[in-house]
């Protein structure tokens, strides 16, 4: 395996910084290709891949999803905080995943209060605790999506709460005892959310396609479950079949957080393997694979 295909295998970075004053050590990686373990003022994190041969103190790092980062981004190596992405990842795709399954009508399930306690426990407020973090860590992208995204599943928990707060008993009421206010507030609440996850969709066009595929995914369920709510079918309920299809596009999106979530956590610290995210061929990773390497045009 050549020194290019092993660094195609591993997260996107940058072009390597020029590298401070100070000694090196050459070392052979485990492909037997050499790899260099920079010194004191240019420590690496692995021995081996493409973070060998560069100073994340300077280099600026591109697009990957495991760090929520859709654009050219500053590592967060040498800072005292952990990556907070895979648990935002992780805690909305377990929520989102309850959900649609849900929707799907999955197990003969009608009532959605069991994913009350996931959206205020784990999808709304460690999802929201996670996106503070990304503002911690200096990113815009990753604090706005995944603190709204924590938002909405609290929102979500407050509309559906049984006996609390009373929001889908009052519309119901206000309405004449008929439920077609509250589906169409409701569906209003999702078509909102369609809009909003359109607007991060276009931000993830020349980041990685697994990192495009989650919003892609995302945006398709909030339109079906909008219009779900919206047009509804003869008997005056929540269209089935558009339900359940937003419902399996739900499914596809809590798949592909959870894809993006490993990716950000698997490294050669902890895993045998790297995810693979793909790469747009637009993207700052597939042009330079596009422009011929040194040794290929010697």
């Amino acid at each position: 395996m050549s020194a290019e295909h092993d660094q195609a295998l591993e997260k996107d970075v940058g072009p390597a910084a020029p590298i401070a004053a100070g000694p090196t050590i050459a070392a052979v990686g485990p492909n037997g290709a050499p790899n260099v373990i920079m010194g004191e003022n240019g420590i690496s994190r692995f021995d081996y891949g493409p973070l060998s041969h560069v100073n994340t103190k300077e280099a600026v790092l591109r697009p990957f999803g495991g760090e929520f980062q859709p654009g050219l981004y500053k590592s967060v190596e040498t800072r005292k905080l952990a990556n907070p992405a895979p648990l935002g990842l992780s805690a909305f795709a377990l929520t989102t995943f309850v959900l649609s399954c849900i929707n799907m009508g999955a197990r003969d399930i009608t009532s959605p209060n069991i994913v009350v306690a996931l959206a205020f426990g784990y999808g709304g407020l460690v999802q929201l605790l996670a996106g503070m973090w990304e503002m911690a860590v200096g990113n815009t992208f990753g604090a706005t999506a995944l603190s709204s995204y924590g938002g909405f599943w609290l929102a979500f928990a407050i509309v559906l709460t049984p006996g609390g707060f009373n929001i889908e008993q009052a519309l119901i009421t206000a309405d004449g005892d008929s439920p077609d206010m509250f589906y169409n507030s409701f569906g209003l609440f999702l078509l909102g959310w369609f809009i909003f996850t359109t607007i991060l969709l276009f931000c993830t066009l020349r980041s990685t396609v697994a990192f495009f595929l989650l919003f892609f995914f995302l945006d398709l369920t909030f339109l079906l479950l909008g219009i779900g709510y919206i047009q509804r079918d003869a008997s005056g309920a929540p269209n089935p079949p558009v339900i359940k299809a937003g419902g399996f596009f739900g499914l596809m999106a809590a798949f592909a957080a959870w894809y993006n979530a490993l990716a950000g956590i698997a490294d050669s610290s902890n895993s045998f393997f790297i995810i693979p995210v793909a790469h747009f061929p637009w993207s700052p990773t597939g042009r330079t694979r596009r422009q011929k390497t040194e040794r290929e045009t010697a």
